[in-house]
């Protein structure tokens, strides 16, 4: 029967559909790996499959499930495929899905707690679950003097905390021009993104030195920059320091970095968005040294790495104090008693938007029937099979691997040893290329230190030891393949 703008669908339709529905996404994922790990469409070539317009009349559900086999599925990138390597895992399970049809399902929106008791209560509970599982500090719990909340990405969390910055150096209703944030070349794109949209000029956004070697951020540059700064007039802000770098996994020294800010008052907000779930194994909470004592804003990805399908990026602040302040307005149509009280959360002071999503479900369910030694299996398996395949790569005489590897991601280049860099350059890109092609495997890149350096992020469920060897050996058989392209 098909859909009218006045014939909703009933109760017995969406029960028959969602059945089909749910049983479709249970076949996608036993069969995944039937499927092209990347999407082998050109640009233009799913809208080219579209109507013009919208239908004038309702179409059956038949029609529009057979359409998203004809067109939908032909242009997906399969993340969830076991042989997806491109970039930090987006983690999606039954529980987790689950979640999300019964937050759509409930319709709650809960930006004020009156809208959605539940919503902010229950996200209140799993956020301060996870700051225990991580073992991060019990003032940042949300009976504390700190709290938590479940932003949409790593990027919101970066604006959310460095407008709390700028409120607690007295400049969110200021002039902006003096103030200075300060990043490393490594750190994310989302730190310079904020900045902008919080009125930061570009040449007040500071770059700190890293370590060749590693690639951390250099403390001692970094008070530098900032001693210079605090001397010409300027009012240094903010300093994001990482856990986890998206390139390679560099790890920032956040207590060194943290005394700096100390000294200067300056607020240190730190990206573990990848890698900080994996301090749900106590063997692992050493990434996190220095962040109890000195973060003021800490962020961590759920839909990375744990389990937990996007969108689901926890936010915990040292002082909630800052953050509330300059986010929370207050229009007498959403004034009411409980709010009036004092005694509860509105999360609408939280975040950029009003309007929020019952995320907390998904995060809920993931924490029940996972449970905390399941979760730690999750991210040991993975921190194993990169450790087993760096290894191969070490002991392969046609790579060179970069040893810092201490979660899911490991990053090589092959050795092009009769090529000039810039051949080797284009060579790299030609192996890059025929990989991802192959609908075999899918893998991206980095540049460090002028070479361009191959990304292997591991960490789908699904993927095992075979996965991993599998996309080994074929590396090794497109390089050497292409090798001998080259000689002849």
């Amino acid at each position: 029967m098909s859909g009218q703008a006045d014939d909703h669908m009933s109760a017995e339709q969406f029960r028959a559909h969602g059945k089909q529905l749910v049983d479709w996404i249970a076949d996608y994922l036993a069969g995944i790996e039937s499927h092209p790990v990347r999407a082998p469409v050109r640009p233009g070539d799913i809208r080219a499959r579209l109507p013009e317009s919208a239908p004038e009349h309702g179409e059956s559900w038949d029609r529009i499930q057979a359409d998203v086999d004809r067109v939908i599925m032909p242009g997906i990138t399969h993340w969830q495929h076991p042989s997806f390597f491109a970039y930090f895992p987006a983690n999606a399970s039954g529980p987790a899905i689950l979640g999300e049809l019964l937050s759509a399902g409930l319709g709650a929106q809960g930006m004020l707690w009156e809208t959605g008791p539940a919503c902010t209560e229950l996200e209140s509970v799993v956020v301060d679950w996870l700051a225990e599982l991580l073992g991060l500090p019990a003032t940042w719990r949300t009976d504390g003097p700190g709290g938590g909340v479940i932003q949409d990405s790593a990027s919101s969390a970066a604006l959310v905390a460095l407008v709390a910055a700028l409120r607690r150096a007295g400049r969110v209703d200021a002039d902006r021009t003096a103030c200075t944030v300060y990043v490393s070349a490594q750190t994310h794109s989302s730190m310079a993104k904020a900045a902008r949209i919080a009125g930061i000029t570009t040449p007040n956004l500071r770059t700190v030195d890293v370590d060749p070697d590693t690639l951390a951020m250099r403390p001692d540059h970094l008070e530098e920059l900032v001693a210079a700064d605090v001397a010409a007039g300027s009012v240094p802000t903010m300093v994001c320091a990482t856990i986890g770098t998206t390139s390679t996994t560099a790890i920032d020294p956040v207590g060194a970095l943290g005394e700096v800010c100390s000294r200067h008052g300056v607020w240190l907000h730190v990206d573990a968005a990848y890698a900080g779930v994996a301090a749900v194994c106590p063997e692992l909470r050493w990434i996190n040294d220095g962040a109890a004592e000195y973060a003021d804003s800490y962020v961590t990805d759920p839909h990375k790495w744990l389990l937990t399908n996007f969108d689901c990026s926890v936010l915990w602040v040292a002082d909630r104090g800052p953050l509330v302040d300059a986010l929370s307005i207050l229009p007498e149509y959403l004034r009411n008693p409980a709010t009036a009280s004092g005694e509860v959360i509105d999360y609408r002071d939280w975040q950029v938007p009003l309007g929020r999503r019952f995320r907390a479900l998904k995060l809920w369910m993931v924490m029940r029937w996972y449970g905390a030694t399941s979760l730690r299996e999750h991210i040991r398996t993975g921190v194993a099979l990169a450790d087993e395949l760096a290894g191969w790569f070490r002991e392969h005489e046609d790579f060179a691997l970069l040893e810092h590897h201490p979660f899911g991601l490991v990053c090589f280049r092959p050795l092009w040893p009769a090529l000039s860099h810039r051949d080797a350059e284009t060579a790299t890109a030609a192996l890059l290329a025929r990989l991802n092609d192959s609908g075999d495997l899918y893998l991206s890149h980095t540049n460090i230190g002028g070479r361009t350096t191959l990304r292997i992020a591991i960490g789908a469920p699904a993927t095992t030891r075979e996965h991993v060897r599998v996309a080994f050996r074929r590396i090794e058989q497109e390089y050497l393949a292409l090798r001998e392209e080259q000689a002849a």
